[in-house]
């Protein structure tokens, strides 16, 4: 009974490893499972303690002195010190305020490999379901031709067609199960990437049909919200409040540094104790680093400003491209509709209007406009799935 339990518990336990999945859960499962966002998340919990060393005070200093006296009648001296020094008060509040914006970019440096990852993957779902419809689609040729290379090969053992229409009929079988194979071929090789993108657990993508994904009509409206939450450009407003905080580090650090501590003194017959001060005053230690500073500011807000141009520039064109190809698609789609032939092509053929060859010819053309669709479809896809992962 126990072997027949777990038996039972194996079977459904691999039967739900190979329900098909949607695409939402692929990519839920990609976030937990990839490998490489696993690491980088231990690298960002690492930088977030790196980012916050260097921040107290210097170690503080013991020093301490025996002396042998010459001659040896004035007797021996013991000194002892204790020195703590410091920097400009200031210093160390804009030490502090850096690394909490250094740890904003470690998150936001994540979050970056994170969408490119799950962007690699949604690409990687949106050319699956393209394979799956070409192979659904190929499914149904294959069974068109097959069922015409039988019905000619009766035909010609009755004596009722030529060898070239028969072996026509043979060739065009043969061309579209070559298509079906290469097609399954690409889509074994997609799956397998996006295996290893979910840290080799598998995945099983069925969906034939591309979900349906809205265009933003007023750019001007969306880019506001996509520059909002693109990473990289909050990484570079980050960099310039840094840079601008260590403009103000440099003026600090270029102010009198001090030094405190306890001190004693013990000769013969004599002790002394006390506290000590010194002072530091940076006059060349420092010299052009409040310049250097500056020059690096005004280099990291250039860079923003670039980034953000081209950015801005590229979700145009994106913006641009995905109207284009939904008009394009959707004009396709409504004359294929309306010239569609395929049935009266096969009435033809069946009475013997039209021989093989010109059947396989004239197929062809409604064919490659089948693909050229589905091929737009995917395309279009692409476009939205990378413009909506700025959401």
């Amino acid at each position: 009974m126990k072997h027949l339990i777990i038996s039972i518990a194996i079977i459904f336990l691999s039967a739900g490893r190979l329900c098909p999945q949607n695409i939402e859960g692929i990519i839920a499962e990609v976030e937990n499972n990839n490998p490489t966002l696993t690491a980088l998340r231990k690298s960002a919990e690492a930088e977030h303690i790196g980012n916050k060393t260097g921040l107290s005070l210097n170690n503080p200093e013991l020093e301490f002195n025996y002396l042998w006296g010459n001659p040896h009648s004035i007797g021996k001296r013991n000194d002892f010190s204790v020195m703590q020094s410091f920097d400009f008060p200031a210093a160390y509040a804009y030490r502090n305020q850096i690394s909490e914006y250094r740890n904003v970019q470690v998150e936001l440096e994540f979050e970056r490999h994170r969408r490119e990852i799950l962007l690699q993957a949604k690409q990687l779902c949106n050319n699956l379901v393209y394979h799956n419809a070409m192979r659904a689609e190929l499914e149904k040729r294959v069974r068109n031709a097959r069922r015409i290379a039988d019905s000619w090969e009766a035909k010609y053992e009755a004596g009722e067609v030529g060898i070239i229409d028969y072996n026509k009929s043979r060739v065009n079988l043969l061309n579209i199960e070559r298509d079906a194979e290469s097609n399954e071929i690409e889509r074994e090789a997609l799956l397998a990437e996006l295996v290893s993108l979910n840290g080799g657990n598998p995945v099983d993508l069925t969906d034939t049909l591309f979900p349906l994904q809205a265009i933003p009509s007023e750019f001007e409206e969306w880019y506001a919200g996509a520059e909002q939450n693109s990473s990289l450009l909050q990484w570079l407003r980050q960099e310039v409040s840094v840079s601008l905080k260590k403009e103000k580090l440099s003026v600090a650090l270029g102010l009198p540094r001090f030094q405190a501590g306890y001190m004693s003194e013990t000769v013969v017959g004599e002790q002394y104790r006390g506290i000590s001060f010194g002072i530091a005053i940076p006059l060349l230690e420092n010299r052009n680093a409040v310049k250097y500073a500056r020059a690096k500011t005004l280099a990291v807000q250039s860079a923003e400003t670039d980034a953000r141009h081209q950015f801005y520039n590229n979700l145009q064109a994106l913006h641009t491209k995905a109207i284009s190809l939904q008009k394009n698609l959707n004009e396709y789609r409504e004359n294929l509709l309306i010239y569609n032939s395929t049935e009266l092509l096969m009435k033809a053929l069946e009475h013997g209007e039209i021989p093989v060859t010109e059947y396989v010819y004239e197929l062809t053309f409604y064919y490659e406009s089948i693909d050229r669709v589905l091929g737009m479809e995917k395309d279009l896809n692409a476009v939205v799935i990378e413009m909506t992962s700025y959401k």
